[in-house]
């Protein structure tokens, strides 16, 4: 069977650059989600996600060990390039790249390879994983990467070669009521040809829109919309991600949360929007639509 044949990829995570992880979980906290314990990857970066019941979950970044950092972009490690880049092009707090869910990043780097649109080098890694316990066990991943060329916000996808064996049910609850990412809001001078880039990434169907392009995956979906404002804030690949939609179980409940920790939203197509700012990089929009 076919790639074109295969359902589509779903959403995996999101990766959130920051410049401090104690910034993005005092942030990510007062928004009511459950942040993790601190990760290390082999490389030199760090992260602490947020985890989602859908196996979903957000990674707040930071650039942690310089000297792995270093020697990762010697031997062309791809994810830390990645990460420099974007923190050199376009900010040290932001949204750089979108993960897709795979069973086989081998055949995905491939397939990057033949379609032009590879960003480099498969990566395979472990790391050590903890659960809201301090039980810890080995996580692995093999990704592939993709990007459209001079883009600096970038693509991959994510194999789970070993899921650790620890409980993450306290970590998947969070007390703003969010259950999973929803879907993800791209800004592109070109719509159509952003959209047919996350198609060729996905194998999810690109439709036309009145405001852009919407791509429906399993789990989530992609919006792909021009706006001349958020144009101003592309960076050299003409498309920047933009926000995040969460699906929460009751919205009341998670505006009184927002409005007792004094977070400043805003009504969005009956939702709430929280801008970004430090330690959350990118606006974060809540929806009861569970």
């Amino acid at each position: 069977m076919s790639f074109l044949d295969r359902p589509p990829l779903s959403i995996d995570h999101l990766v959130l650059p920051t410049q401090s992880l104690a910034t993005a979980r005092a942030r990510l906290e007062a928004l009511g989600f459950t942040v993790a314990p601190e990760g290390v990857h082999p490389f030199g970066t760090r992260n602490a996600c947020v985890y989602f019941a859908d196996g979903t979950f957000l990674e707040p970044l930071a650039q942690g060990d310089a000297a792995r950092r270093a020697e990762a972009e010697r031997d062309g490690n791809v994810f830390v390039t990645r990460d420099a880049l974007f923190r050199e092009r376009v900010a040290a707090e932001g949204f750089s790249a979108l993960v897709f869910a795979t069973a086989d990043a081998s055949a995905d780097h491939q397939r990057f390879l033949d379609a032009g649109l590879s960003a480099g080098d498969a990566l395979f890694f472990s790391r050590p994983f903890a659960d809201a316990e301090g039980r810890s066990d080995t996580a692995s991943f093999r990704l592939a990467f993709a990007a459209a060329e001079e883009a600096t916000s970038f693509f991959f996808t994510c194999e789970r070669v070993n899921a650790p064996s620890v409980d993450r049910s306290r970590l998947e609850s969070h007390r703003n009521g969010v259950v999973r990412i929803a879907a993800v809001t791209i800004a592109a001078t070109d719509p159509a040809s952003t959209g047919a880039l996350v198609a060729a990434i996905s194998g999810a169907r690109a439709v036309e829109t009145s405001s852009g392009v919407r791509l429906d995956l399993p789990n989530a979906r992609v919006d792909v919309f021009g706006s001349a404002r958020e144009m101003a804030e592309c960076d050299r690949g003409d498309f920047t991600f933009e926000s995040v939609t969460f699906s929460v179980r009751d919205l009341a409940a998670t505006r009184a949360l927002l409005e007792d920790r004094r977070i400043v939203w805003q009504k969005r197509n009956g939702g709430l929007a929280v801008q970004k700012t430090a330690g959350q990089g990118a606006e974060f929009i809540f929806e009861e639509s569970v």
